[in-house]
Formats: structure tokens, sequence, C-alpha cells
């Protein structure tokens, strides 16, 4: 149903993405970009987001634990095994991972704040009340940090919906 582009069949706004990551990865477009082609407007705002997030003040580990808890929680296999890769590259605790992976609670008392506050979030579609907030800033985040990781659930949700509608 939804085709894999290339380079030379992907719309003309996707090709200039599908060029600069094939060029980052030895001539490799991952399938899931090759998917959200069709949408130039999807993969180009999709990739605007990550890196936004990419560049807010939680810690790689802690923005880690924001998309796998979107990722499990949504079912989205591909994304599910590309950051179990980028936990692994963060030298993360084996056992993070596959907590993280099985939908349990984090030793981490930090990091698990961070994975109830997004699933609060979720199950609330964004009302958390303050004591959510509050046991969250308990373990030294921000208020601005909560935010950060609304931007994390948005990006990841348009991510895991989409790639699981495209079969990616």
């Amino acid at each position: 149903m939804f085709a894999a582009h290339t380079v030379e069949t992907a719309p003309e706004g996707s090709r200039p993405v599908m060029e600069a990551l094939a060029a980052a990865s030895g001539g490799v477009v991952p399938d899931a970009v090759a998917r959200l082609a069709a949408s130039p407007e999807l993969l180009t705002g999709f990739l605007d987001m990550t890196a936004r997030f990419d560049q807010c003040t939680l810690d790689p580990v802690a923005r880690e634990v924001v998309i796998m808890t979107v990722a499990v929680r949504n079912d989205c296999r591909v994304c599910i095994a590309m950051h179990t890769g980028k936990l692994r590259k963060l030298d993360a605790a084996a056992d993070l991972v596959a907590d993280l992976r099985a939908q349990r609670p984090l030793a981490d008392e930090r990091l698990e704040a961070v994975r109830v506050f997004t699933l609060d979030a979720l199950a609330t579609a964004g009302g958390v009340d303050a004591p959510a907030v509050e046991a969250l800033t308990v373990h030294g985040y921000t208020e601005r940090n909560a935010l950060e990781i609304m931007l994390g659930i948005g990006t990841y949700t348009i991510s895991t919906f989409a790639n699981r509608l495209v079969g990616a």
C-alpha cells in the first residue's frame, strides 16, 4: 500500500532529505524514511521536530526514555528497534532497555519519573495534574522539562503512528 520511495520516485519535497540521509549513511535510506517520503510535509516536519527535541535540556538518556515509552505504548516495532540501538550507543544499562521494552518500572528513580510522567501525559492527553508535575520536579526536573517531554511525546506520536500506518 505505501511504497518505499527512492530519491528518484519520491515527491520533490522529500528528495533533499532523502539525499542527505543517504549521504550520511553510505547510500542507504532507512525503510521508514522511504515510506514516509510520500508526504514531504510529514517527513520534514518529523525531522524538524526531532532536531528540536534533540536540542532540549533533557539529557540524552531521559529523551530516549520518553521516546521508548511512546514507541512501546504505541507498538511501533521499527521505533523500538531503532531506539534500543540508540540507548545501547549511549551505554544505557541493559536492564534499563529491557524494562522500557517490557513496560516495567525503571530502577533509576529519576528516569522512572520521566517514564511515569510520559505515561500520565499520554493517558490524560496532556491533562496531567499538579501532583504529577510535582512527582517529576521532585527528581530535579523543571517545568521546562515537563514541556520538553510534551514535545517528545508529540514528535514520537507522529512517528509511531505514521510508521505503523505505512508498515515500516
